[in-house]
């Protein structure tokens, strides 16, 4: 019975199985940790060619996976996007790291990247995030209009005192992107600046509220929405499956409850005729 299985669904079967996706996740992890151990020279020294041989080995068994993929889903692999993303990390991996193509070898490390394909709950929040992306476009553009008007203030009014902060637009965008961030804004910049004009408190506290308080919280509430969009739709997607079964059995049983009152029916219509039978 198992042999009149065609080959490729077999294969997409076993490919797609708990047991084989599980051993992926712990070959990437275990291509993680080899990655991380090859950073030390010392332990490159002692160790490089057991981490050659578990980085080969791992993309061969990559290679394999996707291979099988291709084999079992033909066109429809490249429907999956996240198929897509898999294929493009194991190809990456398979450019020679030599040569010109030496900087690749960092690349290595994207491999990693695939435990987002692999882990559900992780391929909710990527979802996420990627379903977030126009509405963080939109708040980035806003914040770069706040950050270019403030910028022109602040060099005109500081860049004449405060060159090393303030000396020209690129040097003020970086000195407000460091106060935005809260990181030495007071003691480092602020209160220096205010030495000379006394006054900078006022341009720099509606700046924090706005950029920091405002701004970065929008960010926030946009990735939250589309957290909650995301799990609203995988939400209402199991529920319409469930539907869906649950639709489907009743039909096949009101068929199977018609049927077996058609067979009832012949049944009593059979025992009448014995009974006028002599």
């Amino acid at each position: 019975m198992k042999s009149a299985i065609p080959l490729r669904i077999r294969a997409g079967v076993w490919i797609e199985s708990n047991p084989i996706q599980y051993l992926i996740i712990g070959l990437i992890v275990l291509n993680a940790v080899s990655l991380g151990i090859a950073t030390s020279d010392v332990l490159e020294a002692q160790y490089g060619h057991w981490l050659d041989f578990v980085d080969n080995a791992v993309l061969t068994v990559f290679v394999i996976e996707i291979a099988t993929k291709l084999y079992a889903f033909r066109g429809r692999f490249f429907s999956s996007a996240w198929n897509v993303f898999d294929f493009l990390i194991v190809a990456i991996a398979l450019v020679p790291s030599s040569g010109p193509f030496e900087v690749l070898r960092v690349l290595r490390i994207l491999r990693v990247l695939r435990l987002i394909s692999l882990i559900p709950q992780l391929r909710v929040v990527a979802e996420a995030l990627l379903g977030a992306i126009p509405g963080i476009v939109s708040v980035a553009g806003l914040m770069s209009i706040i950050f270019y008007v403030f910028s022109v203030m602040a060099t005109e009014l500081f860049g004449a005192d405060h060159p090393e902060w303030f000396g020209s637009l690129g040097g003020s965008m970086y000195t407000l992107f460091q106060i935005m961030t809260l990181e030495s804004w007071s003691m480092g910049i602020v209160r220096p600046v205010m030495e000379t004009h006394a006054y900078a408190w006022a341009f720099f506290i509606p700046f924090i509220l706005i950029a920091t308080f405002t701004m970065l919280n929008l960010f926030i509430a946009i990735i939250v929405d589309a957290m909650q969009s995301v799990q609203a739709n995988k939400a209402k997607q199991d529920k319409e499956a469930i539907e869906e079964v649950v639709q489907t059995e009743h039909q096949q049983l009101s068929k199977e409850i018609e049927d077996l009152r058609q067979d009832i029916n012949e049944l009593k219509l059979l025992l009448r005729e014995s009974h006028k039978s002599p």
